[in-house]
């Protein structure tokens, strides 16, 4: 599933997140990546271990954490430390695959979804799609300031090269409780159904409620925890 969800991050959030932005120390993304990906990646990453940069992650981290539909769609049962690229003219991240382990704080995260979080509006830069390869197509995607993109960290995805402006945005990787792609879209529809049901009058208490035990039943079937 690669699912975009708009303005994930409000407006005035958004602009004190951007603002912090400028206290910030970057350099050269490359040391993050793995030894393959290390030879594509052409960025600079934030350092967000102390000072503003923790205050930036707490602050983004928390956001993430507590949007409903992102809750709904990822079940997320650990989030990755969060990482803040900037990429210039010039930069971009060629074609690759992200880590299936990887080290937070004292602990191994399974990457199930990546997640990137849009900083820059699209007129800011020219260049810079986010591409994944999916079958029978390959989806290029720029979204608007505070729009996040969730897709499966086994995919192979790409950066086209930044031709002006600069490209900020935020990545992740989420552990989910639900391990396969496919169960998660199943949990992510039922779920979404029984939002737009209870929303409408014709349902009755019935069927919500039939529909509420299918989706904890999967739940228990599927659930990792």
């Amino acid at each position: 599933m690669i699912l975009t969800i708009s303005k994930i991050i409000p407006k005035d959030d958004l602009t004190e997140i951007r603002e912090l932005v400028g206290m910030l120390t970057f350099t050269d993304g490359a040391a993050t990546a793995g030894a393959t990906a290390r030879r594509v990646k052409r960025n600079l990453q934030a350092d967000l271990t102390h000072g503003a940069g923790r205050v930036w992650h707490a602050r983004v981290l928390q956001l993430l954490r507590r949007h409903p539909v992102l809750r709904t769609a990822a079940r997320p049962q650990r989030f990755s430390d969060l990482r803040l690229s900037r990429t210039e003219v010039g930069g971009g991240y060629g074609a690759h695959t992200d880590n299936a382990l990887m080290r937070t704080g004292t602990t191994t995260l399974r990457s199930d979804l990546s997640f990137t979080l849009f900083l820059s509006a699209p007129e800011e830069y020219e260049g810079g799609e986010l591409e994944i390869d999916w079958p029978g197509m390959v989806p290029s995607i720029k979204g608007q300031a505070g729009d996040l993109v969730l897709y499966p960290s086994s995919s192979i995805h790409r950066v086209a090269p930044v031709t002006r402006g600069e490209r900020l945005v935020c990545v992740g990787w989420i552990q989910s409780l639900i391990r396969r792609d496919d169960q998660r879209q199943l949990l992510f529809d039922l779920s979404s159904l029984r939002a737009s049901l209870r929303d409408g009058r014709a349902t009755s208490e019935v069927e919500l409620l039939t529909l509420d035990k299918s989706i904890q039943n999967l739940l228990r079937m599927w659930s990792e925890t």
